[in-house]
């Protein structure tokens, strides 16, 4: 089963220092219809302006990694890590029993990154922190597992049985992805323009998939992440 979701019938926000696209309900953008797909909560579009950021905030029983797109994102906490990362680099939170936190975009130039909360399969982990700084290019025309549970086999590792993965498709390449039975998974086309399963995405659009294989052809260079999860 495949569903289109158009980025134009999403959620929207604009706060003059930050515009976001909201995937999922969240903030001001309330839909009880539209809470979750699975394990997945929250997946924010985030358009952060030169010197601006969130200031420290709390959060608590979340998993939570920032995918850079563009620009610079600088994260500081209470734990005492500080950290800038920059185009197709990711970080990862394990809120916890409860941390502070700060986002900023500490340099001249608009930053885009996208904000993905999973929930965790239990509450009351030890906060904890990590971020990797993956080549670019290992994700061109390649899958990139870049996200996994502690039994997987990707760098990062969350508390929860799901997977990330980044792609950079080529125009006019084609690529496969499986979703399995018993899974689900969670696409979104982050740049570029792409035909999969004969559905047409463009940039900010996204696509449910559940326990149906995909083929993906790249109409324009393609920049995409998949979120793989158990079927909910």
């Amino acid at each position: 089963m495949l569903r289109k979701l158009d980025n134009k019938k999403m959620g929207r926000s604009n706060l003059g220092w930050l515009r976001s696209i909201f995937h999922f309900s969240f903030a001001e953008y309330y839909n009880p219809d539209n809470m979750n797909f699975g394990v997945l909560r929250v997946i924010n579009d985030d358009l952060i302006e030169g010197g601006t950021g969130f200031d420290t905030h709390p959060h608590r029983n979340m998993e939570i990694i920032s995918y850079v797109v563009n620009g610079e994102l600088t994260h500081g906490d209470s734990m005492g890590n500080k950290n800038t990362l920059t185009r197709g680099q990711v970080q990862y939170m394990s809120a916890g029993t409860g941390v502070l936190h700060s986002e900023h975009n500490l340099g001249n130039d608009t930053a885009r990154f996208l904000q993905i909360w999973i929930m965790p399969d239990k509450n009351g982990y030890a906060p904890n922190y990590g971020d990797y700084r993956f080549a670019f290019e290992d994700r061109k025309n390649n899958w990139l597992h870049m996200v996994s549970g502690e039994s997987g086999n990707a760098p990062i590792k969350i508390n929860q049985d799901a997977n990330f993965y980044a792609l950079e498709l080529e125009e006019g390449k084609e690529i496969t992805f499986p979703v399995e039975k018993n899974r689900q998974a969670y696409l979104v086309q982050i740049e570029g323009e792409a035909s999969i399963n004969n559905l047409e995405l463009e940039t900010r659009d996204a696509l449910e998939i559940i326990e149906e294989n995909i083929k993906i052809k790249s109409k324009t260079t393609s920049h995409i992440l998949v979120i793989e999860m158990a079927k909910n």
